[in-house]
């Protein structure tokens, strides 16, 4: 999966994210602590954590979804993060599906363009939570 990110999303490669987990329930990935993307305090910049947390909700919903790709492109309809402490070093950020799986396909298989929630928390390396994020992500059907 992590593989497959980063040569379909130009970010993931540049901010040398990690894949630590992919399962259709749970998507952790990392973000190595690197002084080039850092913030005027020192901590990963706003936009390094921000394309963190929607890469690790790109994640979950492609390993949860993959096997409607022939028929539905999944697309990010809008998001929302906040910050909630300050960030020093290596963040993670984990990202969990709003809905059950079947009940989305079983909407996108009755015509319908369903959305669903992605839940994201991002952790400071002493496990406190740094942020959360919420991306709404859509299935369309292709054509």
């Amino acid at each position: 999966m992590g593989e497959m990110l980063a040569a379909a999303v130009p970010m993931v490669r540049t901010l040398n994210l990690e894949f630590v987990e992919v399962t259709s329930e749970r998507a952790v990935l990392r973000l190595p602590d690197q002084p080039d993307f850092h913030n005027h305090i020192g901590g990963p910049h706003a936009g390094a954590m921000f394309t963190l947390a929607e890469s690790a909700s790109g994640a979950i919903v492609l390993k949860a979804f993959g096997d409607q790709l022939s028929r539905a492109v999944p697309l990010a309809v809008r998001a929302e993060i906040d910050y909630k402490k300050v960030a020093k070093g290596t963040v993670t950020a984990t990202a969990t599906l709003g809905r059950p799986v079947s009940e989305v396909v079983a909407e996108l298989d009755a015509g319908g363009r369903p959305e669903f929630p992605v839940s994201i928390a991002i952790q400071r390396e002493d496990e406190a939570v740094s942020g959360e994020m919420t991306v709404v992500w859509t299935l369309r059907l292709n054509g």
